[in-house]
């Protein structure tokens, strides 16, 4: 008996995928031979991943995709089927932060952070959603799949970006309105909640004498890397996890057990 990770003739959508997790997510998906579609704003950071994705022997597309947009939402999705084929798996990646106290934050913080890490989360998943379910209904037996990436920050706050926190925790509770509504169509919508994940976007701060303080008051006094995610990531996409829908799980090294 064991787990199969066989992505063979299905297609992903992973959006973010420019740079950091989604990039590592998208290889991953790519290598478990998935078709991935990539999707951010970044289109020349795409083309290189595409090509490193291919130069490794999977398949992948580019797809120039706002998530503050709605228009571009549409657009980028409707792209994507039509340049790959239909989509069987969203990686709901896009985010953003800002750093300072709540006293200080303002509309235009307020709007940067929520727009893409909820608002536009949401509206990526409705969009895809909308086909998974059109093609449900002609075939009930169909499967697809939806990862909301949060973060520990949904589930507790930290210091300093009490407005990532905020949207962090929207993107929980919109797994499980999502969970909830859609599974009747086959659709299992869970959300990874990663910890402090070291990337080419953090590992300055993470070397830093502030950023070795933060590691320091960590569990087990480390950050994680992005290949930790992997097995979840191949889990969550996959048929085992036919009876996983509406889970919120923490790959945080026991930061949320403290």
């Amino acid at each position: 008996m064991g787990i199969e990770v066989n992505f063979e003739g299905k297609i992903a959508l992973v959006t973010g995928a420019s740079s950091g997790l989604g990039a590592r997510f998208a290889k991953v998906l790519a290598q478990a031979g998935a078709q991935v579609v990539l999707a951010s704003r970044r289109i020349e950071r795409l083309k290189e991943l595409r090509a490193e994705i291919e130069a490794d022997g999977g398949a992948a597309h580019v797809v120039a995709l706002d998530v503050t947009d709605y228009a571009s939402i549409k657009s980028a999705i409707a792209h994507a089927e039509t340049e790959a084929g239909q989509i069987d798996i969203l990686v709901n990646n896009s985010g953003v932060s800002t750093t300072q106290r709540l006293v200080d934050v303002t509309p235009e913080d307020y709007s940067f952070v929520m727009d893409t890490n909820l608002r536009g989360a949401f509206f990526v998943a409705q969009e895809t959603a909308k086909r998974m379910i059109a093609r449900a209904k002609g075939d009930p037996k169909k499967q697809h799949r939806i990862i909301n990436i949060a973060s520990v920050a949904g589930l507790r706050v930290l210091p300093q970006i009490g407005v990532y926190c905020m949207s962090k925790a929207g993107v929980v509770q919109m797994t499980k309105a999502m969970a909830v509504e859609w599974g009747k169509y086959g659709i299992n919508t869970n959300a990874i909640c990663p910890g402090y994940i070291s990337t080419e976007i953090n590992e300055d701060y993470f070397a830093s004498e502030q950023g070795r303080k933060l590691i320091d008051m960590l569990p087990r006094r480390r950050p994680g890397k992005p290949e930790d995610l992997d097995g979840l990531l191949l889990l969550l996409a996959g048929e085992d996890s036919h009876f996983i829908n509406g889970a919120v799980i923490s790959a945080d090294d026991g930061m949320t057990a403290m």
